[in-house]
Protein backbone atom coordinates (compact mmCIF):
# COMPACT_ATOMS: atom_id res chain seq x y z
CA UNK A 1 0.00 0.00 0.00
CA UNK A 2 1.40 3.51 -0.83
CA UNK A 3 2.20 5.77 1.94
CA UNK A 4 -0.12 9.03 1.65
CA UNK A 5 1.71 11.97 3.03
CA UNK A 6 -0.30 14.76 5.08
CA UNK A 7 1.62 18.28 4.68
CA UNK A 8 4.17 19.45 2.07
CA UNK A 9 7.85 18.27 2.41
CA UNK A 10 10.02 20.42 0.67
CA UNK A 11 11.60 18.91 -2.13
CA UNK A 12 15.19 18.98 -3.11
CA UNK A 13 15.32 21.51 -6.12
CA UNK A 14 18.33 23.76 -6.91
CA UNK A 15 18.17 26.80 -9.24
CA UNK A 16 20.77 28.76 -11.30
CA UNK A 17 19.78 32.66 -11.07
CA UNK A 18 22.82 33.48 -13.70
CA UNK A 19 21.76 30.00 -15.67
CA UNK A 20 21.03 30.23 -19.18
CA UNK A 21 17.23 28.44 -18.59
CA UNK A 22 15.21 30.60 -17.13
CA UNK A 23 13.98 30.32 -13.70
CA UNK A 24 10.10 28.90 -14.26
CA UNK A 25 11.91 26.31 -16.44
CA UNK A 26 14.18 25.48 -14.18
CA UNK A 27 11.48 24.69 -11.71
CA UNK A 28 9.11 22.92 -14.09
CA UNK A 29 12.14 20.15 -15.15
CA UNK A 30 13.11 19.62 -11.73
CA UNK A 31 9.42 18.73 -10.45
CA UNK A 32 8.70 17.38 -13.35
CA UNK A 33 11.76 14.74 -13.41
CA UNK A 34 10.88 14.00 -9.39
CA UNK A 35 7.15 13.23 -10.40
CA UNK A 36 8.39 10.69 -13.38
CA UNK A 37 10.71 9.13 -11.06
CA UNK A 38 8.33 8.73 -8.43
CA UNK A 39 10.56 10.88 -6.35
CA UNK A 40 7.36 12.71 -5.70
CA UNK A 41 4.96 10.04 -5.11
CA UNK A 42 1.30 10.54 -6.36
CA UNK A 43 -1.33 12.05 -4.58
CA UNK A 44 1.81 13.97 -2.23
CA UNK A 45 1.28 17.50 -1.36
CA UNK A 46 4.01 20.12 -2.59
CA UNK A 47 4.70 22.98 -1.08
CA UNK A 48 2.88 26.25 -1.90
CA UNK A 49 4.45 28.93 -4.71
CA UNK A 50 5.05 31.60 -1.55
CA UNK A 51 6.95 28.67 0.59
CA UNK A 52 8.93 27.13 -2.35
CA UNK A 53 9.92 30.61 -3.90
CA UNK A 54 11.11 32.05 -0.12
CA UNK A 55 13.15 28.14 0.03
CA UNK A 56 14.73 29.06 -3.21
CA UNK A 57 15.35 32.70 -2.53
CA UNK A 58 13.51 33.65 -5.91
CA UNK A 59 10.57 35.97 -6.82
CA UNK A 60 7.02 34.04 -6.57
CA UNK A 61 6.38 34.43 -10.32
CA UNK A 62 8.45 31.69 -11.78
CA UNK A 63 7.27 29.75 -9.74
CA UNK A 64 3.35 30.23 -10.20
CA UNK A 65 4.74 30.41 -13.87
CA UNK A 66 6.44 26.56 -13.36
CA UNK A 67 3.24 25.68 -11.21
CA UNK A 68 0.62 26.46 -13.96
CA UNK A 69 2.54 24.88 -16.76
CA UNK A 70 2.59 21.32 -14.63
CA UNK A 71 -0.75 21.55 -13.69
CA UNK A 72 -1.82 22.35 -17.38
CA UNK A 73 0.21 19.16 -18.39
CA UNK A 74 -1.79 16.92 -15.63
CA UNK A 75 1.60 16.47 -13.24
CA UNK A 76 -0.16 18.51 -10.61
CA UNK A 77 -4.03 19.04 -9.31
CA UNK A 78 -5.37 21.58 -7.12
CA UNK A 79 -7.78 20.87 -4.64
CA UNK A 80 -9.22 23.86 -3.43
CA UNK A 81 -9.12 24.52 0.42
CA UNK A 82 -6.01 22.03 0.78
CA UNK A 83 -3.25 22.75 -1.99
CA UNK A 84 -1.73 21.59 -4.90
CA UNK A 85 -0.79 17.54 -5.43
CA UNK A 86 1.06 15.46 -7.18
CA UNK A 87 -1.64 13.92 -9.84
CA UNK A 88 -3.57 10.99 -8.17
CA UNK A 89 -3.92 9.36 -12.06
CA UNK A 90 -0.90 9.61 -13.60
CA UNK A 91 0.22 5.90 -14.70
CA UNK A 92 2.44 2.85 -12.41
CA UNK A 93 5.10 2.79 -14.92
CA UNK A 94 5.49 6.21 -17.24
CA UNK A 95 6.49 6.23 -20.62
CA UNK A 96 9.74 7.49 -20.98
CA UNK A 97 11.10 5.85 -17.77
CA UNK A 98 12.93 2.74 -18.26
CA UNK A 99 12.53 0.78 -14.67
CA UNK A 100 16.49 -0.48 -13.39
CA UNK A 101 17.75 -3.39 -14.38
CA UNK A 102 17.39 -6.51 -11.77
CA UNK A 103 20.81 -6.96 -11.86
CA UNK A 104 22.06 -3.13 -11.88
CA UNK A 105 24.77 -2.32 -8.72
CA UNK A 106 25.54 -6.08 -8.12
CA UNK A 107 29.13 -5.86 -8.78
CA UNK A 108 29.07 -3.13 -6.15
CA UNK A 109 26.83 -4.73 -3.77
CA UNK A 110 28.92 -7.77 -3.95
CA UNK A 111 32.31 -5.93 -3.37
CA UNK A 112 31.02 -3.34 -0.28
CA UNK A 113 29.60 -6.57 1.68
CA UNK A 114 31.71 -9.66 0.29
CA UNK A 115 32.65 -10.19 4.35
CA UNK A 116 29.02 -10.25 5.31
CA UNK A 117 26.93 -11.93 2.15
CA UNK A 118 29.93 -14.94 2.89
CA UNK A 119 29.49 -15.22 6.38
CA UNK A 120 25.38 -14.02 7.61
CA UNK A 121 22.61 -15.86 5.62
CA UNK A 122 21.86 -13.44 2.85
CA UNK A 123 17.79 -14.23 2.60
CA UNK A 124 15.43 -13.61 6.06
CA UNK A 125 13.89 -16.73 6.27
CA UNK A 126 10.15 -17.53 7.21
CA UNK A 127 11.49 -18.83 10.88
CA UNK A 128 13.09 -15.37 11.95
CA UNK A 129 10.34 -12.87 10.52
CA UNK A 130 6.90 -15.46 11.14
CA UNK A 131 4.85 -14.52 13.85
CA UNK A 132 2.18 -17.04 14.88
CA UNK A 133 2.27 -20.73 16.14
CA UNK A 134 5.32 -21.85 17.62
CA UNK A 135 7.69 -18.41 16.58
CA UNK A 136 9.92 -18.38 19.20
CA UNK A 137 10.03 -15.05 21.06
CA UNK A 138 6.47 -14.37 20.78
CA UNK A 139 4.82 -13.36 24.11
CA UNK A 140 1.16 -13.39 25.66
CA UNK A 141 0.79 -9.86 23.73
CA UNK A 142 -2.88 -10.05 25.36
CA UNK A 143 -2.03 -10.15 28.79
CA UNK A 144 0.10 -7.19 28.75
CA UNK A 145 -0.56 -4.32 31.42
CA UNK A 146 -1.25 -1.58 28.16
CA UNK A 147 -3.34 0.54 30.78
CA UNK A 148 -0.71 1.11 33.11
CA UNK A 149 1.97 1.44 30.07
CA UNK A 150 0.09 3.39 28.67
CA UNK A 151 -0.09 5.84 31.25
CA UNK A 152 3.36 6.39 32.04
CA UNK A 153 4.31 6.66 28.69
CA UNK A 154 1.84 9.55 28.47
CA UNK A 155 3.40 11.49 31.76
CA UNK A 156 7.05 10.85 30.62
CA UNK A 157 6.47 12.44 27.16
CA UNK A 158 4.81 15.24 28.97
CA UNK A 159 8.03 16.08 30.74
CA UNK A 160 10.23 17.91 28.23
CA UNK A 161 12.99 20.18 28.77
CA UNK A 162 15.88 21.56 26.85
CA UNK A 163 18.25 19.31 28.78
CA UNK A 164 16.17 16.31 28.01
CA UNK A 165 16.54 17.00 24.56
CA UNK A 166 20.57 16.57 24.54
CA UNK A 167 22.59 13.65 24.24
CA UNK A 168 22.10 11.52 27.48
CA UNK A 169 24.80 9.13 29.06
CA UNK A 170 26.47 6.81 26.85
CA UNK A 171 25.70 4.73 30.17
CA UNK A 172 22.42 5.22 30.05
CA UNK A 173 19.85 6.91 32.07
CA UNK A 174 21.16 6.88 35.80
CA UNK A 175 18.08 6.46 38.01
CA UNK A 176 16.96 4.13 35.79
CA UNK A 177 20.69 2.18 35.87
CA UNK A 178 20.12 2.43 39.86
CA UNK A 179 16.67 0.39 39.31
CA UNK A 180 18.12 -2.18 37.75
CA UNK A 181 21.29 -2.46 39.96
CA UNK A 182 18.96 -3.32 42.79
CA UNK A 183 16.85 -5.43 40.85
CA UNK A 184 20.14 -7.38 39.85
CA UNK A 185 21.21 -7.59 43.25
CA UNK A 186 18.01 -8.73 44.26
CA UNK A 187 16.94 -11.32 42.21
CA UNK A 188 19.74 -12.16 40.35
CA UNK A 189 22.57 -12.13 43.25
CA UNK A 190 24.85 -9.92 41.16
CA UNK A 191 27.32 -7.99 42.16
CA UNK A 192 27.78 -4.34 41.12
CA UNK A 193 26.13 -0.93 41.20
CA UNK A 194 24.91 1.79 38.92
CA UNK A 195 28.20 2.49 37.44
CA UNK A 196 28.66 -1.03 35.63
CA UNK A 197 25.64 -1.25 34.28
CA UNK A 198 25.46 0.13 30.56
CA UNK A 199 22.01 0.34 28.82
CA UNK A 200 21.57 -1.37 25.45
CA UNK A 201 19.49 -1.81 22.69
CA UNK A 202 18.49 -5.18 23.53
CA UNK A 203 20.62 -8.25 24.35
CA UNK A 204 22.16 -8.59 20.12
CA UNK A 205 24.20 -5.44 20.72
CA UNK A 206 25.26 -6.32 24.19
CA UNK A 207 26.57 -9.65 22.76
CA UNK A 208 28.25 -7.12 19.84
CA UNK A 209 29.44 -4.77 22.67
CA UNK A 210 31.09 -7.52 23.93
CA UNK A 211 32.68 -9.25 21.41
CA UNK A 212 34.19 -6.00 19.96
CA UNK A 213 35.46 -4.66 23.36
CA UNK A 214 36.90 -8.65 24.45
CA UNK A 215 38.13 -9.90 20.53
CA UNK A 216 40.10 -9.10 18.28
CA UNK A 217 40.21 -10.54 14.41
CA UNK A 218 40.94 -14.44 14.44
CA UNK A 219 40.60 -14.10 17.96
CA UNK A 220 39.20 -18.29 19.38
CA UNK A 221 36.25 -17.79 21.11
CA UNK A 222 34.17 -20.77 22.65
CA UNK A 223 30.47 -20.94 21.22
CA UNK A 224 27.77 -23.33 23.14
CA UNK A 225 27.09 -26.11 20.56
CA UNK A 226 24.11 -25.80 19.76
CA UNK A 227 23.88 -22.38 20.60
CA UNK A 228 22.25 -19.17 19.66
CA UNK A 229 22.39 -18.81 15.49
CA UNK A 230 23.14 -14.56 15.96
CA UNK A 231 25.74 -15.03 18.19
CA UNK A 232 27.74 -16.52 15.78
CA UNK A 233 26.76 -13.99 12.94
CA UNK A 234 27.86 -11.43 15.19
CA UNK A 235 31.35 -12.76 15.76
CA UNK A 236 31.64 -13.75 12.00
CA UNK A 237 31.41 -10.04 11.07
CA UNK A 238 34.01 -9.64 13.37
CA UNK A 239 36.37 -12.18 11.85
CA UNK A 240 36.59 -14.42 15.33
CA UNK A 241 36.83 -18.34 15.22
CA UNK A 242 34.27 -19.57 16.80
CA UNK A 243 35.54 -22.83 18.54
CA UNK A 244 31.80 -25.20 19.25
CA UNK A 245 31.75 -27.25 22.53
CA UNK A 246 29.37 -29.71 23.05
CA UNK A 247 26.48 -28.72 25.68
CA UNK A 248 25.22 -31.88 27.73
CA UNK A 249 22.88 -32.41 30.36
CA UNK A 250 25.27 -30.16 32.40
CA UNK A 251 25.40 -27.37 30.19
CA UNK A 252 28.95 -26.55 28.79
CA UNK A 253 31.19 -29.40 28.54
CA UNK A 254 34.03 -27.32 30.17
CA UNK A 255 36.66 -30.24 29.55
CA UNK A 256 35.79 -30.58 26.02
CA UNK A 257 36.64 -26.89 25.65
CA UNK A 258 39.55 -27.05 26.66
CA UNK A 259 40.82 -29.98 24.82
CA UNK A 260 39.67 -28.14 22.17
CA UNK A 261 41.29 -24.59 22.59
CA UNK A 262 42.54 -23.90 26.16
CA UNK A 263 43.77 -20.38 25.08
CA UNK A 264 40.54 -18.89 24.03
CA UNK A 265 39.80 -15.31 24.52
CA UNK A 266 36.52 -15.73 25.88
CA UNK A 267 33.45 -17.91 26.30
CA UNK A 268 29.72 -17.09 25.63
CA UNK A 269 27.39 -19.07 27.85
CA UNK A 270 23.88 -18.80 28.64
CA UNK A 271 23.89 -20.83 32.18
CA UNK A 272 20.39 -20.85 33.56
CA UNK A 273 18.49 -21.99 30.39
CA UNK A 274 20.66 -23.16 27.97
CA UNK A 275 19.85 -21.66 23.89
CA UNK A 276 18.47 -23.84 22.63
CA UNK A 277 18.07 -27.12 24.58
CA UNK A 278 16.94 -25.60 27.63
CA UNK A 279 19.50 -27.23 30.12
CA UNK A 280 20.64 -25.30 33.10
CA UNK A 281 24.93 -25.50 33.84
CA UNK A 282 25.01 -27.04 37.34
CA UNK A 283 27.04 -26.22 40.26
CA UNK A 284 29.99 -28.04 39.20
CA UNK A 285 30.26 -27.38 35.36
CA UNK A 286 29.95 -23.75 36.75
CA UNK A 287 32.98 -23.55 38.67
CA UNK A 288 35.38 -25.38 36.02
CA UNK A 289 34.48 -22.58 34.06
CA UNK A 290 35.05 -19.83 36.20
CA UNK A 291 38.53 -21.63 37.25
CA UNK A 292 39.47 -21.67 33.37
CA UNK A 293 38.92 -18.31 32.55
CA UNK A 294 40.59 -17.06 35.55
CA UNK A 295 44.17 -19.62 34.53
CA UNK A 296 43.47 -18.58 31.10
CA UNK A 297 43.05 -14.91 31.24
CA UNK A 298 39.50 -15.66 29.74
CA UNK A 299 36.86 -13.49 29.61
CA UNK A 300 32.76 -14.94 30.22
CA UNK A 301 29.75 -13.73 28.47
CA UNK A 302 26.76 -14.74 30.47
CA UNK A 303 23.53 -13.73 28.10
CA UNK A 304 20.93 -14.60 30.90
CA UNK A 305 18.05 -13.81 28.69
CA UNK A 306 14.45 -15.12 29.96
CA UNK A 307 15.97 -16.73 33.50
CA UNK A 308 12.56 -14.92 35.29
CA UNK A 309 10.38 -18.27 33.65
CA UNK A 310 11.19 -21.25 35.33
CA UNK A 311 8.19 -23.55 36.37
CA UNK A 312 9.82 -25.91 38.19
CA UNK A 313 11.79 -24.55 40.32
CA UNK A 314 13.35 -21.53 41.94
CA UNK A 315 15.44 -18.64 39.65
CA UNK A 316 18.86 -20.07 39.41
CA UNK A 317 21.31 -18.01 40.49
CA UNK A 318 23.69 -16.24 38.36
CA UNK A 319 27.16 -16.81 37.12
CA UNK A 320 28.38 -13.25 37.70
CA UNK A 321 27.27 -13.55 41.30
CA UNK A 322 29.69 -16.64 41.49
CA UNK A 323 32.37 -14.83 40.19
CA UNK A 324 31.91 -11.47 42.31
CA UNK A 325 32.13 -9.71 39.16
CA UNK A 326 35.94 -9.99 37.99
CA UNK A 327 35.49 -12.31 34.74
CA UNK A 328 32.04 -12.23 33.94
CA UNK A 329 30.35 -9.53 31.54
CA UNK A 330 26.36 -9.91 32.56
CA UNK A 331 23.57 -9.52 29.85
CA UNK A 332 19.85 -9.05 30.50
CA UNK A 333 17.38 -8.03 28.46
CA UNK A 334 13.41 -7.19 28.66
CA UNK A 335 12.53 -8.23 25.52
CA UNK A 336 10.67 -11.59 27.01
CA UNK A 337 9.76 -9.73 29.86
CA UNK A 338 8.11 -6.87 28.47
CA UNK A 339 7.85 -7.09 24.91
CA UNK A 340 10.80 -7.12 22.04
CA UNK A 341 9.87 -3.86 20.46
CA UNK A 342 10.82 -2.23 23.55
CA UNK A 343 14.83 -2.74 22.43
CA UNK A 344 15.72 -2.18 25.96
CA UNK A 345 18.70 -4.48 27.50
CA UNK A 346 21.54 -3.92 29.94
CA UNK A 347 25.06 -4.79 30.21
CA UNK A 348 26.72 -5.61 33.42
CA UNK A 349 30.41 -4.92 33.32
CA UNK A 350 33.74 -5.30 35.24
CA UNK A 351 35.14 -2.00 36.58
CA UNK A 352 38.17 -2.13 35.06
CA UNK A 353 35.93 -2.67 31.16
CA UNK A 354 34.07 0.36 32.01
CA UNK A 355 36.02 2.84 29.76
CA UNK A 356 36.51 0.33 26.84
CA UNK A 357 32.75 -0.14 27.10
CA UNK A 358 32.20 3.13 26.49
CA UNK A 359 34.91 3.56 23.72
CA UNK A 360 33.62 1.27 21.95
CA UNK A 361 29.71 1.87 22.45
CA UNK A 362 30.41 6.07 21.44
CA UNK A 363 31.89 4.87 18.08
CA UNK A 364 28.23 2.62 17.36
CA UNK A 365 25.42 4.36 17.75
CA UNK A 366 26.84 7.18 21.14
CA UNK A 367 23.86 6.89 23.65
CA UNK A 368 20.97 5.30 24.57
CA UNK A 369 17.63 6.99 23.98
CA UNK A 370 16.09 8.36 27.61
CA UNK A 371 11.90 7.84 27.05
CA UNK A 372 11.63 4.87 27.49
CA UNK A 373 14.26 4.30 30.16
CA UNK A 374 12.12 6.90 32.23
CA UNK A 375 9.06 4.86 31.77
CA UNK A 376 10.76 1.35 32.46
CA UNK A 377 12.26 2.92 35.82
CA UNK A 378 8.99 3.77 37.24
CA UNK A 379 7.44 0.44 35.62
CA UNK A 380 9.66 -1.42 37.86
CA UNK A 381 9.91 0.75 41.22
CA UNK A 382 6.42 0.48 41.43
CA UNK A 383 5.99 -2.75 41.33
CA UNK A 384 4.28 -3.23 38.24
CA UNK A 385 7.10 -5.28 36.47
CA UNK A 386 7.25 -7.78 39.36
CA UNK A 387 3.19 -8.25 39.21
CA UNK A 388 3.86 -8.82 35.26
CA UNK A 389 6.43 -11.78 35.66
CA UNK A 390 4.63 -13.50 38.42
CA UNK A 391 1.07 -13.13 36.26
CA UNK A 392 2.97 -14.31 33.11
CA UNK A 393 5.01 -16.86 34.73
CA UNK A 394 1.70 -19.28 35.53
CA UNK A 395 0.11 -18.30 32.18
CA UNK A 396 3.42 -19.48 30.22
CA UNK A 397 3.42 -22.70 32.72
CA UNK A 398 -0.20 -23.30 31.75
CA UNK A 399 0.99 -23.09 27.87
CA UNK A 400 3.66 -24.64 28.17
CA UNK A 401 2.25 -27.74 29.70
CA UNK A 402 -0.59 -27.94 27.31
CA UNK A 403 2.27 -28.12 24.54
CA UNK A 404 4.06 -30.85 26.08
CA UNK A 405 0.58 -32.65 26.55
CA UNK A 406 -0.25 -32.12 22.84
CA UNK A 407 3.08 -33.21 21.49
CA UNK A 408 3.30 -36.48 23.62
CA UNK A 409 -0.56 -37.13 22.50
CA UNK A 410 -0.01 -36.89 19.14
CA UNK A 411 3.84 -37.89 18.80
CA UNK A 412 4.21 -40.53 21.50
CA UNK A 413 7.59 -41.89 21.35
CA UNK A 414 8.37 -40.80 17.95
CA UNK A 415 10.18 -37.81 19.59
CA UNK A 416 12.36 -36.04 22.57
CA UNK A 417 11.05 -33.31 24.38
CA UNK A 418 13.89 -31.01 25.37
CA UNK A 419 14.04 -27.93 27.85
CA UNK A 420 10.63 -27.70 28.82
CA UNK A 421 11.47 -26.62 32.58
CA UNK A 422 12.14 -23.69 31.78
CA UNK A 423 12.07 -20.13 29.41
CA UNK A 424 9.77 -20.01 26.56
CA UNK A 425 10.51 -22.30 24.41
CA UNK A 426 11.33 -26.05 23.92
CA UNK A 427 12.65 -28.50 21.63
CA UNK A 428 11.32 -31.61 19.71
CA UNK A 429 14.05 -33.85 18.05
CA UNK A 430 12.88 -35.62 14.56
CA UNK A 431 13.49 -39.44 14.13
CA UNK A 432 16.38 -39.97 12.43
CA UNK A 433 16.98 -38.76 8.44
CA UNK A 434 14.44 -36.39 8.77
CA UNK A 435 15.26 -32.47 7.18
CA UNK A 436 13.87 -29.91 9.45
CA UNK A 437 15.13 -27.00 7.43
CA UNK A 438 12.74 -28.32 4.24
CA UNK A 439 9.56 -29.60 6.95
CA UNK A 440 10.22 -26.18 8.22
CA UNK A 441 9.84 -24.55 4.77
CA UNK A 442 6.87 -26.24 4.12
CA UNK A 443 5.20 -25.31 7.57
CA UNK A 444 5.54 -21.50 6.61
CA UNK A 445 3.51 -22.17 3.59
CA UNK A 446 0.36 -23.35 6.04
CA UNK A 447 1.15 -20.74 8.79
CA UNK A 448 3.39 -22.37 11.10
CA UNK A 449 6.41 -20.72 12.19
CA UNK A 450 8.91 -23.94 13.08
CA UNK A 451 12.50 -22.82 14.23
CA UNK A 452 15.43 -25.85 12.65
CA UNK A 453 17.10 -27.35 15.66
CA UNK A 454 19.81 -27.96 12.99
CA UNK A 455 20.48 -24.32 12.08
CA UNK A 456 21.83 -23.56 16.15
CA UNK A 457 24.75 -25.74 15.11
CA UNK A 458 28.14 -25.12 13.68
CA UNK A 459 29.61 -28.67 12.87
CA UNK A 460 28.28 -30.96 10.64
CA UNK A 461 26.03 -33.32 13.17
CA UNK A 462 23.38 -31.25 13.68
CA UNK A 463 20.52 -33.25 15.55
CA UNK A 464 17.08 -32.70 13.65
CA UNK A 465 14.27 -31.01 15.67
CA UNK A 466 12.15 -27.85 16.09
CA UNK A 467 12.74 -25.20 17.99
CA UNK A 468 8.73 -24.65 19.41
CA UNK A 469 7.79 -21.11 21.02
CA UNK A 470 4.96 -21.27 23.05
CA UNK A 471 4.18 -17.79 24.63
CA UNK A 472 1.69 -16.24 22.20
CA UNK A 473 -0.58 -19.79 21.61
CA UNK A 474 -3.07 -20.49 24.05
CA UNK A 475 -3.40 -23.35 25.59
CA UNK A 476 -7.19 -24.22 24.67
CA UNK A 477 -5.69 -23.89 20.74
CA UNK A 478 -2.61 -25.74 21.61
CA UNK A 479 -4.13 -29.36 20.69
CA UNK A 480 -5.51 -28.16 17.61
CA UNK A 481 -1.96 -26.36 16.53
CA UNK A 482 0.18 -29.36 17.49
CA UNK A 483 -2.19 -31.84 14.94
CA UNK A 484 -1.61 -29.08 12.32
CA UNK A 485 2.41 -29.44 12.95
CA UNK A 486 2.07 -33.37 13.09
CA UNK A 487 0.37 -33.11 9.70
CA UNK A 488 3.00 -31.11 8.36
CA UNK A 489 5.82 -33.23 10.33
CA UNK A 490 4.06 -36.83 8.67
CA UNK A 491 3.97 -35.09 5.14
Amino acid sequence: MRQSFRGALLPMIAVERNGARPLHRQVYDAFRAMILKRALQPGQQIPSTRTLADELGISRIPVLGAYAQLLAEGYLESRQGAGTFVTASLPDAPPGIRPLAANAGAGAIAVASSRASRRVPPDRLPWHTGAGAFSVGQLAYDHFPFRVWSDLVARHARIVSAASMNYPDAMGWLPFREVIATYLRTSRALHCDASQIMVVNGSQQALDLAARVLLDPKSPVWVEEPGYEFLRYALALLGCRPVPVPVDREGLNVAAGIRKCRKARAAFVTPSHQYPLGVTMSAARRLQLLEWAHRAGAWIVEDDYDSEYRYESMPIASLQGLDGGCRVIYIGTFSKTLFPALRLGYLVIPPGLVNRFLAVRRACDLCPPQLYQSVLADFISQGHFARHVRKTRLLYAERRGALVAALQAEFGSELEILGAEAGMHLVMTLPAGSRDEEIAMRAAREGLWLWPLSTAYVGAKARQGFILGFGSTKAADMLRQVRRLRRVVVG
